[in-house]
């Protein structure tokens, strides 16, 4: 005989020489019992979890980074003394209730089904706890642990839900189950996003597309920022402008987007940017305008060499030089792509390791375009905008000295010039 068992029948015995009805003694029975039980369950929770306390947070103070102490901050040592109570609970009531034999199967089956929560329970907070711990770990802080973690935990409440319905009514798990598989196309429907997402976390995660911090540009759903999140579902993107942007997994699958990842990763970012140069400014350039050109530092030794090279060709071909398109001569705009280059390259936050090109594109309708193609020393944002700005701001200002006109659209002050011009003559 248990204890239970004992303090039962002592109690019983206690009751019945108090010679009171036999109705109201079972229900005093069971109200003694039922408020010893609590206060028992009560006492034992609340000392086991004092003493679990005081020992974790010793084990915290040491090393706030190992398993156990994402354990406790997810709360799974709390959990896991919800089992005191339930065990307890568990084997007293049937002995407690014995007065009223009807209310032992609906009270067990409570009981059951409160048992499969709390192991769902103490489950996901352990699986949030790996998950935590996981993170800290180099090798996975970038993977979509969000993801996992869903689809175990969704396996696992498909699995509490069964287990529930079996207990509710009596039925055979897998009596359930092959019902449960008559209607699999329904559920396939209602879980089509989430079939959806799982299947490309995985594919996300085997084929390291995203990660959590790559930068990735989706301009279809107006995402362009840093990823904060991947989920089952979702990804969250963090936008330059402080939005965040939900876009659903598959859609990372299904669709294009632009991951700057490698950019980042090399530690050089691209400028790709041209200047408009007039067409009609283009033109040779006499040799007092040369001469006059060596005063730039750094064009000189670069222009004494171009012209002993040119002098050079012209004699041997016996071309003109009171006309300048015989032969070989400099003009202001191959000078001016050549001072770029060469200012470009004397800059300290220009990769010089990396692809370096001033270049001509196909002219257009703006003029000849003069593309800037090169890499900044940094991947930071504002950094990398200030160098672009100072380059450009040098240009246009150096632009004047070769005699070259930047291509603009005209302006109301420039019609209104030329207006007035027209009304003088």
């Amino acid at each position: 005989m248990t204890v239970i068992e004992s303090i039962n029948q002592w109690l019983l015995d206690l009751l019945n020489e108090s010679n009171l009805s036999p109705q109201i003694t079972n229900i005093l029975h069971l109200g003694i019992l039922l408020f010893g039980i609590l206060a028992f369950v009560a006492i034992i929770t609340a000392f086991s979890r004092y003493i679990l306390i005081r020992i974790i947070n010793q084990w915290i103070s040491k090393d706030g980074t190992r398993l156990y102490h994402f354990m406790f901050k997810n709360r799974f040592f709390w959990a896991v003394t919800q089992l005191i109570p339930f065990l307890i609970v568990a084997n007293s009531l049937p002995v407690v209730l014995e007065q009223f034999p009807n209310w032992i199967n609906p009270v067990e089956s409570v009981i059951e089904i409160y048992g499969v929560i709390l192991t769902l329970w103490i489950l996901r907070s352990f699986l949030r706890s790996i998950r935590d711990y996981a993170s800290t770990k180099d090798a996975l802080r970038d993977k979509p642990l969000d993801s996992y973690l869903q689809v175990i935990m969704i396996i696992l409440y498909m699995m509490g839900g069964l287990l529930t319905f079996s207990l509710l009514t009596g039925k055979s798990l897998w009596t359930f189950v092959t019902t449960l598989g008559a209607a699999s196309a329904i559920l396939m429907l209602i879980f089509k996003d989430t079939i959806l997402g799982f299947v490309a976390s995985i594919q996300v995660a085997v084929n390291d597309m995203v990660r959590i911090g790559d930068w990735i540009q989706m301009d279809k759903y107006g995402a362009d920022g840093s990823v904060i999140e991947i989920n089952l579902n979702t990804v969250k993107v963090q936008n330059w402008n402080k939005t965040i942007t939900t876009i659903p997994t598959y859609f990372l699958i299904s669709d294009s987007f632009i991951n700057w990842r490698g950019m980042q990763e090399s530690g050089g970012r691209r400028i790709k940017r041209p200047i408009y140069i007039k067409i009609s400014s283009i033109r040779y350039m006499t040799d007092e305008e040369v001469e006059d050109l060596k005063k730039i530092q750094l064009l000189e030794d670069y222009i004494e060499t171009r012209q002993a090279e040119i002098k050079k060709y012209n004699e041997e071909t016996g071309a003109d030089p009171h006309t300048p398109v015989n032969g070989r001569n400099l003009t202001n705009v191959g000078l001016f792509r050549k001072y770029i280059q060469l200012y470009a390259n004397q800059r300290s936050d220009i990769r010089k390791d990396m692809s370096f090109m001033v270049r001509h594109l196909s002219p257009t309708a703006h003029g000849l375009p003069i593309e800037l193609y090169f890499f900044t020393d940094t991947v930071a944002w504002v950094e990398y905008e200030g160098i672009m700005s100072d380059i450009f701001d040098h240009i246009f200002a150096a632009v004047k000295y070769f005699d070259l006109e930047v291509f603009e659209s005209p302006a109301s002050d420039d019609i209104r010039f030329l207006t007035g011009r027209s009304h003088e003559v």
